[in-house]
């Protein structure tokens, strides 16, 4: 449903002579929010929420190949404005619709230019459109975040470059806490960045709908210390093998400019999130609205659900009559699992083909033998590639493998979102539906909206997952896991790949390779499995792993993937988290807390009325010690009850809440 509202806008003409700043202001549905257009020499823009200055004026522009700047003395020629109020479903999602509501100002100027302006009640967005015949190159974007004050902000700075490339990474960043004048100087940090405004206010930086364009990395303005600025990978210029294995396609020389672009083209949106609690941040949907609709008509084939997963734990399995390893036999042991557990797919991953060529399979793989065999037992395949192997025989392996039966494929080291790479994603995602495929995106920037776009996207990493367990030790997972809901999770679902079995307090956590562990307790991980968005979810540990812990591995099979309904029951940032979801009838409800142990009460009253029965799984009474420790219990419960949960350093829990009867 739209209405035309004219008061959603307030369009306030200081001018109209060149010179002097116009000045144009749209609010949020709810009043609470007012964002700002300055135009005259420079354009500008800036937004408050009630009394609190959330982003001070801050100057925006695209700068053209010709060096043409749009933003610079530009006439206003054109205002329309607009209200909305809608919704739209979402098949594989946290919820089954989502509301979507705003006000929006559409502003042309003078040049064939323009800019989209939306005040959501959660927050704000701006994005540019051009009106222009041909193709254009675009040297670069002038994207700036001011903040009148030095505001504390988890900073996710980009840490692992690869071979020096400043703008290529995995993506998989921690967080530090600290105030932006403390900005390491010349260093990058990528979005989703969440700054703390105060009186529990946060405001987060984020990008939506970017496609056939490279991604935002943000820095410091090195003069005001309070001034993030956008940063964008120029063109690829050259390209060679390197990386990890040399399974990296790697940019060895880059163009002066960031794109080449149709003439006529709406560029990514730059969006700024507002909340009012920490607990709000849990429940955004912002990309979701900013994105463009799902491309794919008809969505009934793609099938998410849970993975077995054989990297994480080195294809580690014991009190078998053979060699464990990338083999025929070890595969069918991992169908067979997935099978008694009602697990639906098995992840054939690092080493079932030459690394650079995904047609020529490993002398010890017969990959239809598996494909034939996890059908019988109702297990779907699914095959891992680099980037650059599967870049180079895309139609060849998508119809020689969908043929076959495989369901989807892991795509990794990724490792790049310039322009080229971010449209090879989207053509893939195209190339993919079309032969009925889905795709788990590895080694890869933070989604964006694709998830909408080309729904058979069902996981991205870009996170900072349990595989690092394996290699170090000096990172603070329980804190780490306590952000990610508020920060990282805005952007979409997260390939975090959850489910260790072996479990470690901090004094007792140590790396190994083939037996791996968690840092933090048993519950801590399965609360990962509610907490956690991830349509694709990996259960990251051993077939012999779960079936010795066959408690914990049955209640991880009933919790879904997807979800009709999310409640953000309590948070914050670093310190621990509560989220409850709904799929049918059923209630799933995980917490996650930081090396603090802490009380918290779970109100119910998001439930029905009626009679419930909830299993619980909460830390044992001696998890500070063994982190293994949980207890399991089922009680009954009405929408009346509060239950009070213990969780111990690095602790957790996971509930699933059914209706009786």
């Amino acid at each position: 449903m739209k209405r035309i509202l004219l008061n959603a806008v307030i369009l306030a003409f200081l001018s109209t002579s060149m010179g002097i700043a116009q000045s144009i202001h749209v609010k949020s549905p709810n009043g609470k929010i007012d964002m700002a257009l300055e135009s005259g020499a420079k354009i500008s823009w800036s937004v408050k929420h009630e009394n609190t200055e959330v982003i001070a004026p801050s100057t925006i522009s695209l700068t053209l190949g010709n060096g043409v700047v749009l933003g610079n003395n530009n006439k206003i020629i054109g205002v329309k404005k607009s209200s909305v109020d809608n919704s739209f479903a979402t098949p594989f999602y946290k919820k089954e619709k989502v509301i979507d509501q705003y006000n929006q100002v559409i502003v042309n100027y003078k040049g064939n230019f323009g800019l989209i302006l939306r005040a959501y009640n959660d927050g704000v967005a701006y994005r540019f459109f051009t009106k222009r015949k041909g193709q254009m190159i675009i040297q670069s974007e002038e994207a700036n975040f001011n903040f009148s004050e030095d505001h504390k902000a988890f900073i996710p700075y980009v840490r692992d470059l690869r071979e020096n490339d400043m703008y290529a990474s995995a993506f998989e960043v921690m967080y530090d806490e600290k105030p932006l004048s403390k900005f390491v100087k010349d260093s990058l940090a990528i979005t989703p960045f969440l700054i703390d405004l105060g009186n529990g206010k946060k405001a987060a930086i984020i990008e939506a709908d970017l496609e056939d364009y490279p991604g935002m990395f943000l820095t410091i303005n090195n003069q005001t210390k309070q001034e993030l600025k956008g940063v964008f990978a120029h063109y690829p210029k050259e390209e060679r093998l390197g990386g990890y294995n040399n399974m990296n396609y790697m940019v060895s020389k880059r163009e002066p400019y960031i794109a080449k672009v149709d003439g006529a083209r709406n560029f990514p949106w730059r969006a700024v999130i507002i909340s009012e609690s920490d607990k709000d941040l849990l429940n955004n949907d912002m990309v979701q609205k900013l994105s463009t609709p799902s491309r794919i008509a008809d969505v009934s084939w793609i099938k998410p659900g849970k993975v077995a997963w054989d990297w994480w734990n080195d294809w580690n399995i014991s009190k078998v009559d053979f060699k464990a390893g990338i083999n025929t036999e070890t595969y069918k042991y991992y169908i067979d699992f997935a099978s008694k557990n009602n697990i639906e797919y098995v992840v054939l991953d690092e080493g079932w083909s030459e690394n650079t060529n995904m047609l020529k399979v490993s002398p010890s793989m017969n990959v239809e033998e598996l494909i034939s065999y996890g059908k019988q037992k109702n297990v779907g395949i699914i095959l891992w590639a680099s980037w650059y192997a599967i870049n180079q025989v895309l139609d060849d392996a998508f119809s020689q493998y969908s043929k076959m039966g495989v369901k989807g494929f892991k795509i990794d080291f990724i490792d790049r979102d310039d322009q080229k790479m971010v449209k090879s994603l989207y053509d893939i995602a195209k190339k993919a539906a079309s032969y009925k495929l889905f795709i788990d995106y590895h080694g890869m920037y933070k989604p964006t909206g694709i998830q909408r776009t080309y729904p058979n996207v069902v996981n991205f990493e870009g996170v900072k997952g349990l595989e690092n367990a394996k290699w170090t030790p000096n990172d603070d997972m329980p804190y780490y896991a306590t952000c990610i809901p508020f920060i990282r999770m805005l952007a979409g679902p997260m390939d975090y790949t959850p489910g260790a079995m072996r479990n470690a307090t901090k004094l007792d956590f140590h790396l190994s390779n083939s037996l791996p562990m968690s840092q933090g307790t048993r519950c801590h991980q399965l609360g990962m499995y509610t907490v956690y968005e991830a349509p694709l979810q990996m259960m990251a540990d051993s077939p012999t792993a779960y079936m010795k812990e066959q408690e914990s591995t049955n209640f991880i099979s009933q919790i879904p993937t997807t979800f009709d309904e999310t409640i953000a029951l309590d948070g914050k940032v670093g310190e621990y988290v509560a989220i409850a979801r709904r799929k049918g009838k059923k209630w799933f409800v995980g917490g996650l807390t930081n090396w603090s142990s802490r009380e918290m009460t779970i109100d119910l009253s998001f439930l029905d009325k009626g009679n419930y029965s909830a299993e619980i799984f909460k830390d044992g009474i001696n998890a500070n010690k063994d982190a293994t420790d949980y207890v399991r219990e089922i009680i009954n419960v009405t929408n009346a009850d509060k239950l009070t949960i213990n969780m111990a350093n690095g602790g957790g829990f996971a509930i699933v809440i059914s209706p009786q009867n």
